[in-house]
């Protein structure tokens, strides 16, 4: 069985936590983890965390991975929805079936890439409208199909887990929350 794989986009004004959360918690899962920042390597967090990415968005040629995870924040999701080549990303990965995740304000590019049409879909509370193009739930995590979203900072252990056992299976993704002493 080839190692799982799995892309975490850095924008500028990313939430640090949602970010590095994710990035730790799959490593440990044994999920090989690209970060990718939109222009530059080098990326500032909301909270003015300096972050370096390991390559940029450009330099991925259209390369699919098991999973694409969107750390939220301000102006982070902002500057993902603003960006072409993040669009298109998601379009791709979504059409790919492969796991698209979203955290906090982040699920408003799925709606911005096309992909939340008919899905069961949460976020950061009022950053996404109700809409009839997709079910809005006030819910931690949300997994409809290939995507998964989150709340915030707070459920971001939780949202970990959930990519950890779709790319893996529930198993690994039970044995790493009792690791790192995480109850649900």
């Amino acid at each position: 069985m080839s190692q799982k794989t799995a892309l975490v986009l850095l924008a500028p004004g990313f939430e640090e936590i949602e970010a590095i959360t994710v990035i730790d918690l799959l490593r440990r899962a044994n999920i090989n983890v690209t970060t990718a920042g939109l222009a530059y390597k080098q990326v500032n967090g909301s909270h003015d965390i300096r972050t370096v990415a390991q390559t940029v968005l450009a330099e991925l040629n259209d390369q699919h991975y098991d999973a694409l995870v969107l750390p939220g924040g301000q102006p982070g999701t902002m500057h993902l929805g603003d960006d072409a080549g993040v669009l298109a990303c998601v379009h791709s990965h979504h059409n790919a079936g492969k796991i698209c995740a979203a955290i906090c304000a982040a699920p408003k590019v799925f709606v911005q890439a096309g992909i939340a049409e008919g899905k069961r879909l949460t976020s950061y509370p009022g950053a996404l409208k109700p809409s009839e193009h997709y079910e809005l739930v006030d819910e931690a995590v949300v997994i409809d199909g290939n995507m998964i979203t989150s709340q915030g900072v707070g459920t971001a252990i939780a949202f970990s887990l959930a990519i950890i056992a779709q790319l893996q299976n529930e198993e690994v993704a039970n044995q790493l929350a009792q690791r790192i002493v995480y109850s649900t």
